[in-house]
């Protein structure tokens, strides 16, 4: 069930109810736009209240994302399918790799060029990742392609992913300071530091964010 509100700045707000939904949430998305989450029990118009009381957070952030995609040098169709070339010729090979190193299997995968996430897992276990994957350090793009093994295994971002996942991304850092690399040194470096439940997971997350998709 979906409503949408006509916000004089910031254009249509998505309010979307669902099921399982546990709390009001709001998601701000350089493309897709605004949307709010609201708890299937809980009315519109408390929807709509919880979103007025963090407008101008909202505000902020989407002048935020527009300043950072002012800063996004676009590519042309011939960028493109360079990029496009050395995602196929080197992801696929890269996910089975880590897959094998960990026990996964999944049916196929497919290069993909969009702008809303960097990978993806179907529930018939077939992986989408972005060519845009190619721009990233080596340790971020690894770790997009841990997180989407573990979909493997659960499909949602619950305790057991997250749990997973972590144990992943802490034993692939260490194997890489083992091999001298300075980039997991620090990232374990600031894993130790970190408050973060889990540690690993946060760090690439935030540093993910540095990144956009073009």
């Amino acid at each position: 069930m979906e409503k949408a509100y006509s916000d004089p700045l910031l254009g249509d707000i998505i309010f979307r109810k669902r099921k399982g939904i546990r709390r009001l949430s709001i998601r701000v998305h350089p493309v897709k736009g605004v949307s709010v989450s609201v708890p299937y029990m809980v009315p519109f118009a408390a929807a709509h209240a919880f979103f007025i009381l963090k407008r101008d957070w909202v505000v902020r952030t989407v002048a935020r994302q527009k300043e950072a995609c002012r800063d996004i040098q676009q590519l042309d169709s011939v960028q493109v399918e360079e990029m496009r070339r050395q995602a196929k010729d080197f992801l696929p090979l890269r996910l089975s790799e880590l897959a094998g190193r960990y026990g996964f299997s999944y049916n196929k995968v497919t290069i993909k060029h969009n702008t809303t996430n960097w990978g993806s897992c179907s529930a018939r276990n077939n992986i989408n990742l972005n060519l845009n994957l190619m721009r990233l350090p080596s340790l971020m793009r690894d770790y997009v392609l841990l997180h989407e093994l573990c979909h493997l295994r659960h499909h949602d971002h619950g305790q057991a992913f997250h749990l997973l996942l972590e144990h992943l991304c802490t034993d692939h850092v260490l194997r890489l300071m083992q091999e001298g690399d300075e980039n997991a040194s620090e990232v374990a470096r600031l894993a130790a530091l970190s408050r973060a439940r889990y540690p690993f997971d946060h760090i690439f997350s935030k540093q993910i964010k540095q990144y956009r998709l073009v």
